[in-house]
């Protein structure tokens, strides 16, 4: 997926660039000013406003929930490594898995900040060293007794392909928590999430965090970038979202090889893409994130030399006019 160096342009996007309307109770208010529609048109206000209280109701309800287990006990201390087993896989698509693995204490929680990884750890048979690969689970922080992790399966991919062939009852080592970005309440006033393929774990570990914080107002916009529409991970989480809040949530995907119904993006992620999509650059306190194969990361923001260094920004971010300090690197 995204293997090759070079990204062609993408065909002229179907899907409408909406731009976000106010919160619901001024959106109520500037309906109540405004002249009635023509008979023959549906006012959508009160649909808008009830979908709108609705996500308010949904992350009030997963906020108090998460408040009520942040005293259990916490799996990962940072430095131990610990064999968990497998509960129940769920095959996804041809080449993805849903795997949960359960902790040894039911009522222990992960524990893991938001935005943070945990590593894997195996050997295979007859090799000297370890194979290690971070992944971000797609499951709560807070969820006690178990998290799951989305895996695709890539041709000679070591450690995607180990855990595709564990079977329930069998167990694989983690490690952690990996602190990428430390998320803070309204840290942002928008941020704007672009990856491909399996880069999207990170994504919606971050956006999920967001909504689920009634008190947190930031705004997210993500693009996402496949080869098929059955590579799109997460796709039930990510409507699901959209249409909780769809006043501060908006998605668009691109497909390099979409079906012929595709009303989406088609081709890769190309500059006149996201200076369509994006907020400008001069917009006061934004972010972007970049998750993806080596290619995508070429294409859009450069590769960072290390964990700890982001290395410069180049590619289509920087030919646009952000700053390296608007763009993060998972």
């Amino acid at each position: 997926m995204f293997a090759r160096q070079t990204f062609r342009c993408a065909q002229p996007l179907k899907q409408s660039f909406r731009k976000y309307s106010a919160e619901a109770p001024k959106a109520a208010e500037s309906a109540a000013q405004t002249p009635p529609p023509p008979p023959k048109k549906a006012n959508l206000t009160p649909i808008y406003l009830g979908v709108g209280l609705a996500g308010l109701g949904a992350g009030l309800y997963r906020y108090n929930a998460s408040a009520e287990v942040k005293d259990r006990p916490k799996v990962f201390n940072g430095e131990d490594w610990i064999d968990l087993k497998v509960s129940n896989i769920e095959t996804l698509s041809h080449n993805t898995k849903r795997l949960r693995f359960e902790f040894e204490d039911k009522e222990a929680v992960g524990g893991l900040p938001v935005a943070s990884a945990l590593l894997t750890r195996f050997k295979p048979e007859g090799a000297e060293k370890n194979v290690v690969r971070p992944y971000t689970p797609t499951s709560e922080e807070d969820q006690p007794g178990y998290l799951e992790l989305v895996v695709k399966a890539y041709p000679n991919g070591p450690m995607s392909e180990h855990i595709h062939s564990l079977n329930v009852d069998q167990r694989l080592a983690f490690k952690g928590p990996i602190v990428k970005y430390p998320w803070e309440t309204n840290k942002h006033n928008h941020v704007c999430l672009i990856a491909g393929g399996t880069g999207i774990t990170p994504m919606y570990q971050l956006a999920r965090q967001i909504f689920k914080n009634p008190e947190d107002k930031t705004k997210v916009t993500l693009v996402f970038g496949n080869v098929s529409e059955d590579d799109i991970l997460l796709k039930k989480e990510l409507q699901d979202l959209e249409n909780t809040y769809p006043q501060r949530f908006r998605a668009f995907y691109v497909l390099d090889n979409p079906p012929k119904e595709w009303t989406g993006g088609k081709g890769f992620i190309t500059k006149e893409l996201l200076k369509t999509v994006l907020p400008e650059p001069k917009e006061e306190n934004i972010k972007l994130f970049v998750c993806g194969p080596p290619g995508l990361y070429k294409a859009i923001s450069g590769g960072k030399v290390s964990p700890k260094d982001q290395g410069e920004l180049s590619g289509i971010l920087k030919d646009l006019g952000y700053s390296k300090e608007q763009v993060f690197k998972f």
